[in-house]
């Protein structure tokens, strides 16, 4: 509404000026004949002219002029939009978006040198840490809850599907026995067998179980004989054979019993990659992980659990997340602002990448911009640049009026100049 009315007070002042100079006109016929009245006769003739000749050039760019033989020439903004479209995407094509002008304004800014100083200072990095500490509540509100538990869901399914979990397993021991590393697992179950055969309540454990086995199997000969002596001593006697083997098996790389464990561990190897058992008890786990229902609500629940996790650290005072992005912030800053090799690196990457993208930036974007004012009515179009140049071509009526009447005086003053001069 502003600059309607704008545009409605320069038009009346552009008419006064035509009105005034009608005036003077009519005056100067009323007027007797003298040397002044046809000056002023010459310069509201002239001023008259003027003004209606730029009225005419105003309104012919908006709008028809029913003027026989001009009229066609008139209504230029509408009639000429498709290429009033096509030339403006070109000149913005071409005078802004170019890749020599991108990549000089990224050069002209450094944009990675200022990001750096921006980030050095606490206070922006405790800004930048709030900002994407409440856009990402709001994401968190924003994203529908069964859509992202559907997709957590399908992307186990897919991953479960797509694994052959007998020669998976199969495939990573392998690779964890290369080398005879699976014999370090060995030596660690030896360590911990001396160490639970070496506890008392073991040992205890153990002679209850020779008394338990006498008095089930020999019952008549364990009521005659001292069942618990010949327990502890059997106890003592179990644990020394085991720990003697224990021994010679720790001592000994090539012990007969790490060969055989390396047959087992090898033969077990082999049976996970092509025993129909094995496979069919793989197929039955990922027919479990896929159909039980316990499983898939587990799996339903997590992207709740994380969500609630999240919301309740992001609207925390000390929020870890919000002090972990500050932290980072910081140190992104510390490390661009000190290593200049960094940031000449960042900014050869950033014109590179500014190189690759601006021609189809440029050409997406003059694109848009012609087929979006290809779209507009015609009229509408021709209004709205009315609305916002129009206040300033009325301008070029009012200088018409006086251009045009100090030519008329000029000229008045030529022809009169001979008598003028006698």
């Amino acid at each position: 509404m502003e600059k309607q009315d704008e545009l409605r007070r320069s038009k009346r002042i552009a008419l006064g000026f035509f009105i005034g100079a009608a005036a003077l006109f009519v005056i100067s016929l009323l007027l007797p004949y003298t040397w002044w009245t046809g000056l002023l006769r010459a310069f509201s003739e002239a001023a008259m002219v003027g003004a209606l000749a730029d009225w005419f050039a105003v309104v012919a760019l908006f709008r028809r002029v029913p003027i026989p033989i001009v009229s066609r020439h008139t209504a230029i903004i509408p009639s000429n939009k498709d290429k009033i479209a096509d030339n403006l995407a070109l000149f913005v094509r071409e005078k802004f978006l170019d890749t020599d002008s991108i990549v000089g304004l990224i050069r002209r800014h450094d944009p990675v040198q200022k990001v750096a100083e921006w980030l050095v200072k606490p206070a922006n990095t405790e800004l930048m840490g709030a900002h994407l500490v409440r856009a990402a509540t709001f994401m968190l509100d924003f994203i529908e809850d069964a859509a992202v538990q559907n997709f957590i869901r399908r992307g186990v399914h897919t991953m479960v599907n797509s694994v052959d979990l007998s020669k998976s397993s199969g495939a990573i021991l392998e690779s964890l026995t290369r080398g005879r590393r699976h014999q370090e697992l060995l030596d660690e179950g030896i360590r911990q067998l001396a160490h639970l055969l070496d506890n008392a309540d073991t040992q205890d454990y153990i002679a209850q179980g020779i008394v338990e086995w006498l008095k089930e199997d020999y019952a008549f000969i364990e009521k005659m004989l001292p069942s618990d002596l010949i327990g502890r001593k059997g106890a003592d006697i179990a644990v020394r054979l085991a720990a003697g083997v224990l021994n010679k098996v720790a001592a000994d790389p090539e012990h007969p019993l790490r060969h055989r464990f390396d047959d087992y561990v090898a033969g077990f190897i082999e049976r996970l990659k092509g025993d129909p058992a094995f496979l069919a008890r793989a197929d039955d786990v990922k027919r479990y992980l896929l159909e039980d229902e316990t499983v898939n609500t587990y799996l339903g629940s997590l992207w709740a659990e994380l969500k609630a996790w999240l919301k309740r650290d992001l609207e925390s005072e000390d929020s870890r997340l919000r002090v972990r992005i500050v932290a980072m912030g910081a140190w992104i800053g510390k490390v661009l602002s000190e290593d200049p090799a960094l940031r000449q690196s960042l900014q050869e990457n950033l014109e590179a990448a500014a190189r690759g993208v601006a021609p189809e930036f440029a050409g997406f974007l003059t694109r848009h911009i012609a087929d979006t004012v290809k779209q507009w009515d015609d009229r509408e179009m021709s209004a709205q640049i009315e609305l916002n140049i129009g206040k300033d071509l009325q301008y070029i009526r009012i200088n018409g009026t006086i251009v045009g009447g100090m030519i008329g005086v000029t000229l008045y003053l030529l022809s009169h100049l001979p008598a003028l001069l006698n």
